[in-house]
């Protein structure tokens, strides 16, 4: 019986996909370019330097968005190369697709897009980027790692340099509650969706793994946000034209190289890679939205960096 080449299944990370980890590095590195140069942009919708004098475009309907436009994609990509056949799935699988999607992809998506809308790119890509001590945390308690001294002072060191880039040793600093919650929010939301999805794809061909967790997301985004809201928006022709190309872009492409990177990656080398992105992103931010970044705030970044790298140490 001839294999249908988009159902080929990956048996085990140490089987197939281990022999090849640079594979793996290299896809997440290109997602964390796209969603770098995508948190910049937002940053610009959000500040008013895109789309100035239009109606505003807020983070639930970015997230919502950016979500509908790359299940739509994807979905029609694979049926038109494997047909029915490439959507069969187990319900287990199904079911931590569904929720990788929702409570995974969906939240750290939303949360991010809200912490950036609050405080800064910085900010928000660097708290957001101590997922790696929460996958630790998670993987530790589950039996799969253990919590050597190197493990235990990145955590610390983790959490050390959030404290510098959100401002807690500066006098009189002016926090945005909200806007940290939110990163937070975003960071255990990104850590479930971690853990949760690379033991789904280990089974499973990734992409269709990927359409089923978004079309989670997107369906509980539908709920949320009603079609009839979207309208009564008022968005301009180029706003929508926008927002189908940020969704291509920003959520298709990378997390088609995301997936494709958990098949060769355990959860915290996955994650560990995705450090790359705040690189990017503030890199980005500073130059084309003029943030500015202070002393203790580079210290905190590369704090947080370097726990991110010390997690993943044997």
């Amino acid at each position: 019986m001839q294999t249908n080449t988009l159902e080929t299944q990956v048996p085990s990370l140490s089987a197939a996909a281990r022999p090849h980890p640079w594979r793996g590095y290299f896809f997440i590195a290109a997602a964390t370019f796209c969603w770098g140069a995508a948190a910049t942009l937002s940053k610009a919708i959000f500040n008013g330097k895109v789309f100035a004098g239009q109606p505003l475009i807020s983070p639930l309907v970015i997230t919502q968005m950016r979500t509908t436009v790359a299940v739509s994609f994807l979905a029609l990509f694979l049926f038109l190369r494997g047909g029915k056949q490439v959507f069969k799935i187990s319900r287990r699988d199904l079911v931590l697709s569904v929720l990788a999607g929702t409570l995974g992809m969906a939240g750290s998506n939303f949360f991010y897009y809200l912490a950036i809308q609050k405080t800064t790119v910085a900010t928000a890509i660097t708290i957001q980027n101590t997922a790696p001590v929460w996958v630790l945390l998670a993987m530790v308690a589950r039996g799969k790692q253990r919590a050597t001294v190197r493990r235990v002072l990145a955590v610390l060191l983790a959490l050390v340099g959030v404290a510098l880039v959100i401002g807690l040793f500066h006098k009189g600093v002016n926090l945005d509650r909200a806007g940290v919650a939110a990163a937070m929010m975003a960071a255990f939301s990104f850590t479930f969706y971690n853990v949760v999805a690379q033991g789904v794809v280990s089974r499973n061909y990734p992409l269709k793994i990927m359409n089923y967790a978004l079309l989670g997301a997107a369906l509980m985004w539908l709920v949320i946000n009603p079609p009839w809201r979207l309208v009564a928006q008022h968005y301009s022709g180029g706003q929508w034209g926008f927002l189908l190309a940020f969704g291509c872009l920003s959520m298709l492409l990378p997390y088609v190289f995301y997936f494709s990177g958990l098949k060769y990656l355990d959860p915290t080398r996955a994650v560990v890679t995705s450090c790359l992105e705040p690189v990017f992103a503030i890199m980005f931010s500073v130059l084309f939205v003029g943030e500015t970044l202070g002393i203790l705030q580079v210290a905190g970044i590369v704090a947080v960096l370097t726990a991110t790298v010390m997690v993943q140490k044997q």
